[in-house]
């Protein structure tokens, strides 16, 4: 990974400056050029734009001496104005006290600043100092400036190549400091990620509870967060395992144990074979049935391999009869179990039977925790959106710390109270399991006025 962040950086690097040196040596070629033989070492750049504007626009050299007039004034606007130029050329000649000879090109003399009426022609020789005035590509006169710098056609290649042997130099000390920062900038970013490394071969090995340490707020550091929750979240996954099978064998053993210690009884002849001792053999085999059976919802449900049979349900009808099959055992604790209604209630997407198992779960709860002489309200509100199912109970309530927790498996409010009048702790939690599995909601709340009050609510 080192290996090929160091070479990405170098990678990186190298082309920058090759394509920093191309342009440069680009750019330095025309600069050259334009600075060697268009007038730049003679200051006359101006003038050389100007007579190759002249010169495009009259197609012709007649007129443009005041270009190269020594006082760089023209009073006049005939001819001689036609190009649109004052007299720059000339001041600038007047400033370095030149002399300039301007030939058309064939290499006739046109103008001679210190000659009024120039004659004769410019040998080839003596055009190679000159500077060439260019309409698009083609030669259309010379500026012959003196007393100047003359360079011939091949100084500005040997120029060239001393500008680039400069920058090559140049690109190598760039080189050379940008691969040692690559090399500290390749371990700093590796140094999270080699952190990273370690903790995921710790947890690998079974340590959940390694993390690492997070700085700043870049991507790494998200990765670190992200892993740290992982770790967290296989840490608990851990614990609950853990926690889950100890109580289940927990709740294996106890029922085990009674059937066995009366099945010996019977068997040494402690306990006469009466169907009183075998009804209560009868009932830890049910309770071992209950047990097992709900183990198994809620290990289909965490698989999601639960079946649902999903079909449009009067959901008021359904609890109005599920009401009535618990009338009696309410009737029997002096309860008075009331069922109301709000609203109209239309038919929702439902498992019947897995709401009657959550309902009926809900319902058993609170008769167990309501005291005698009280109630238990059983309450339906509907609208057209969603339809919420209240069960309140005039017990004790939740302790605050634990309306999540009575949602855990195996989790009892009250630990004093057996199994066979507590059930297996798994009620609650199958519940909330079977109602997210057909996209409801099912919560736990303190009342104001006193009581518990568990909600079932359904979008439709």
């Amino acid at each position: 990974m080192r290996l090929r962040l160091f070479l990405s950086f170098t990678v990186v690097v190298l082309i920058s400056i090759a394509s920093l040196l191309l342009v440069i040596r680009q750019t330095a070629i025309q600069e050259v050029r334009t600075f060697m033989f268009r007038g730049g070492m003679a200051g006359l750049e101006g003038v050389v734009a100007g007579l190759e504007n002249y010169y495009a626009i009259n197609q012709t050299w007649a007129g443009a001496g005041h270009l190269l007039e020594p006082s760089g004034q023209n009073s006049g606007s005939g001819r001689g104005n036609r190009g649109g130029q004052q007299g720059f050329g000339g001041m600038m000649a007047g400033m370095m006290n030149q002399r300039i000879r301007l030939a058309d090109a064939d290499g006739n003399l046109v103008l001679d600043t210190e000659d009024a009426e120039p004659m004769g022609s410019l040998g080839s020789d003596v055009l190679q100092g000159a500077i060439p005035l260019r309409m698009g590509r083609d030669i259309v006169g010379y500026l012959l400036p003196e007393g100047g710098m003359v360079f011939s056609s091949g100084d500005d290649v040997a120029l060239i190549d001393r500008l680039t042997r400069a920058a090559y130099i140049a690109a190598g000390v760039a080189i050379v400091f940008a691969l040692i920062l690559a090399i500290l900038l390749s371990n700093r970013l590796l140094r999270p990620i080699r952190a990273l490394t370690q903790a995921a071969d710790t947890l690998a090995e079974g340590d959940l509870s390694n993390r690492v340490t997070v700085q700043g707020n870049d991507e790494l550091a998200t990765l670190g967060q992200t892993f740290n929750q992982m770790a967290s979240t296989l840490e608990e996954a851990e614990a609950s395992r853990r926690g889950m099978t100890a109580d289940i064998a927990h709740e294996l053993r106890t029922p085990l144990a009674v059937q066995r210690a009366q099945l010996e009884a019977l068997q040494d002849g402690v306990h006469p074979a009466s169907n009183e001792n075998i009804t209560s053999i009868l009932e830890q085999n049910i309770l071992l049935t209950r047990l097992v059976e709900d183990l198994r919802t809620l290990a289909l449900v965490d698989a999601g391999q639960l079946q649902l049979e999903m079909v449009p349900t009067d959901l008021a009808s359904l609890v109005e009869r599920i009401v009535r099959r618990f009338k009696s055992q309410a009737d029997e604790n002096q309860v008075d179990l009331q069922f109301s209604v709000d609203g109209e209630c239309l038919e929702i997407q439902i498992d019947p039977g897995r709401v009657e198992q959550i309902i009926g779960n809900l319902i058993s709860n609170a008769l167990r925790y309501t005291p005698g002489q009280s109630w238990v309200k059983i309450n339906l509100d509907c609208s057209p959106n969603r339809q919420i199912l209240s069960v309140r109970d005039n017990g004790p309530g939740i302790p605050s710390d634990a309306t999540e927790l009575v949602f855990d498996r195996f989790y009892r409010v009250d630990h004093s109270r057996s199994r066979a009048e507590g059930g297996t702790g798994l009620g609650l939690a199958i519940a909330r399991q079977l109602a997210e599995a057909q996209g409801g909601e099912l919560t736990a709340s303190n009342h104001p006025d006193g009581g518990a009050i568990f909600e079932l609510a359904f979008s439709i």
